[in-house]
Parts: C-alpha cells; sequence; structure tokens
C-alpha cells in the first residue's frame, strides 16, 4: 500500500511540474501577438548570453519588428543564419514554428556539440511574427482569421493590404501579382513600398555578406520552394540548391513520414515575383528556402493545434539540414583549406632544406 500510494504521489508531482511549465509557454498552441512578444523578452531574460532582441524595423500601423539573435559570444566575425515567419498574416503555423525551433536550439547548444560549434560560428537571426499588423488583425474574430497582407491602405483609399511576399524588389510586378489592391497577390505600389519588406531589405541588405542560408516559413502544401519564382530565371546554384532542399525532405520525411515536394515555384506551384526568398538570393546568400508547412489542403490555413507538435518537429529537421550543410560548407571547408596551407607551406620548407643538404 505504501509502495502504491508513494507512486501515486510520485507521479502527481511530476505531472504538477508538467503542468507547471505548460503553464509558463505552451509551444503546441497558437498564440496571440501579447503572448509571442512577451514569450521573446523571457527568453532574453532566460538566456542572457545567447539571446538578443533586436528591433529592426516599424509596420504600417507603427509597431516594433523584432527578432531574436542567438549565438554565442565571440571575437570572431560571426556567418549568419536568417528565419522569417508570419509574413503572411493568416498562416499561424509559422509563428508556432519559429518559436519552436528556438526553443530547440537553446535547449540543445549546451549538451550538441554540434549545435555548440554551430551557435560558435554562426549567429541565428529569428523574426517569429513579421507581419505583426496582419496578424493581430488575424486574431481579431472568424472574419479576419484568414487575412494574408499588411494593413496599409491601398492608392485608392478603400482597399487594405499590399502581399509582402510579393513586395521585394525581385522582379517586382511581373509573374503571380494582382493590379486590384483587394487581391490577396496585389504587390503595392512599387518594389519595397511596404515598411515590413524595406526593415528586411535594410537589415538583411546591409550586412548580406554574412548570411549563409536565408528560410522564410509559410504553410500550406508541404513543399520547399528554391529560388526563382519567375520561369524565365534559374539561380546558378540550382544544382546545389535542389541537392540540399531534397535531402531536407529526406530529413522531414523520416520524422512523421510527410513528403514534401522540392523545386521552384513554377515548377511545384506557380509563377510569383517579388518575394523574399528571391531577393535574398539575388544578394548572393547562397542558400535561400521557402518552407511551406503542413497540410495538403484538408485544413489549410487553419491547421488544428493537434498538428503543431508533428509540423514543428518534421520542419525542424529540414531546416537543421540546410543550416547544418551551409556551415559545414563554410567552416569544414576552410579549416580543410588552412590545413591544406599548412601542408603546402610545410612541404615546401621540406624540399628547401632536402635541396640545401643536396648542396652541401
Amino acid at each position: 500500500k505504501d509502495s502504491a500510494c508513494h507512486g501515486v504521489i510520485l507521479r502527481v508531482r511530476k505531472k504538477t511540474a508538467q503542468d507547471k511549465r505548460q503553464a509558463e509557454y505552451d509551444y503546441f498552441q497558437y498564440h496571440p501577438m501579447e503572448e509571442i512578444s512577451s514569450w521573446m523578452a523571457q527568453m532574453a531574460k532566460e538566456y542572457p548570453d545567447v539571446v538578443t532582441i533586436v528591433d529592426y524595423g516599424k509596420s504600417y500601423e507603427n509597431r516594433t519588428i523584432s527578432l531574436m539573435r542567438i549565438g554565442l559570444k565571440t571575437d570572431a566575425k560571426k556567418k549568419a543564419i536568417w528565419m522569417d515567419c508570419g509574413i503572411h498574416a493568416r498562416e499561424w503555423i509559422a509563428p508556432a514554428f519559429c518559436q519552436y525551433f528556438v526553443r530547440q536550439i537553446l535547449q540543445t547548444y549546451k549538451t550538441d556539440t554540434k549545435m555548440e560549434a554551430m551557435m560558435t560560428n554562426m549567429d541565428f537571426y529569428i523574426t517569429p511574427v513579421l507581419n505583426v499588423d496582419g496578424y493581430i488583425f488575424s486574431w481579431t474574430n472568424s472574419s479576419t482569421r484568414l487575412w494574408r497582407k499588411n494593413r496599409s491602405p491601398g492608392p485608392s483609399g478603400d482597399c487594405y493590404g499590399t502581399d509582402l511576399n510579393r513586395n521585394f524588389d525581385a522582379n517586382w510586378g511581373t509573374v503571380g501579382v494582382s493590379s486590384d489592391c483587394n487581391s490577396n497577390i496585389y504587390p503595392g505600389r512599387g518594389p519595397i513600398s511596404e515598411p515590413e519588406a524595406q526593415a528586411v531589405t535594410y537589415f538583411v541588405g546591409s550586412r548580406k555578406e554574412d548570411f549563409l542560408c536565408f528560410l522564410t516559413i509559410h504553410s500550406y502544401g508541404q513543399l520547399l520552394l528554391i529560388p526563382f519564382g519567375h520561369p524565365d530565371f534559374t539561380a546558378s546554384n540550382y544544382d546545389e540548391l535542389m541537392k540540399v532542399g531534397e535531402g531536407a525532405a529526406e530529413a522531414i520525411w523520416k520524422v512523421h513520414g510527410k513528403k514534401y515536394r522540392v523545386g521552384t515555384s513554377p515548377a511545384v506551384l506557380y509563377a510569383n515575383s517579388g518575394s523574399s526568398r528571391d531577393w535574398a538570393r539575388m544578394q548572393d546568400i547562397p542558400l535561400t528556402f521557402t518552407f511551406e508547412l503542413r497540410d495538403n489542403g484538408t485544413y489549410g490555413f487553419e491547421l488544428p493545434q493537434e498538428e503543431i507538435q508533428p509540423t514543428c518537429e518534421e520542419a525542424y529537421s529540414g531546416a537543421l539540414h540546410i543550416i547544418t550543410y551551409a556551415h559545414d560548407k563554410t567552416f569544414n571547408g576552410a579549416t580543410a583549406t588552412a590545413a591544406a596551407a599548412v601542408w603546402t607551406t610545410l612541404l615546401a620548407l621540406g624540399v628547401n632544406l632536402i635541396t640545401n643538404i643536396s648542396k652541401l
């Protein structure tokens, strides 16, 4: 009886501890903007040595656009990884993934030597919600739940919103857009006309040589999209992008058996222009991908909360595959090059030594 009671007490204590953690923050439910902002501040407080909040822009409605810079402090100049979520307001699974991604890397870097190395060599710049105004608007009521765009007024004043993923300076306004400002794919009055697109353009563009990888997270469709959205343009490293993308899709499949298709947007989805992914590739950031998370249309943008955990788990594996590839190509390659240079120098010294001895 005593042992049985003791077992019950242990289970109750364990459940109480779990409930407490769950009450603190539930990564497997959708959160409004206010809660996400509070969570960001809490992460910076809990991990002051590795997390810094950076405010890098203002939305049309004058809200702050913030990112989390995550990395170990070092005197060396670091490379960088970009990830943004929530550029389209209704794609709630995207901000949920950014939060999950942050949690995972913060929980693993102290015990996982690979993650520690990556956080030593690179900083992660993660924007949980880029389209702040639109995201908040999508939480208003059921009639606004599927709002996609930002909240800037159109040219006629009787319509609202620009599709931020058609507003970047990458073949702007050429394909996959509409001049009707009521349309979900209205690209704005001109390239980077919107403050949210301007914020990314300036922040990333001003340090573009640092970025190895640019990941922008969307839903839905279970796709990994590579540049370019315009069918007349092909990325110079198309083969590499496809290879890395296929590797990421395999990593995703291994988690829960979900298949993600890989390709350019015209090949597997539809042609478009003005995307942040294409703009980033045009800035010579080598590895730029759009993730289209679950599902395939059963629930679409209104993915049930019970799908959040498996979606995040598989997408994390896919993103980690791409990021690890980017890291290893840069830093393992640099190590190999340095080693080769050392051996070349030693060999030259050896040859000179033998030559000089032979002259004696």
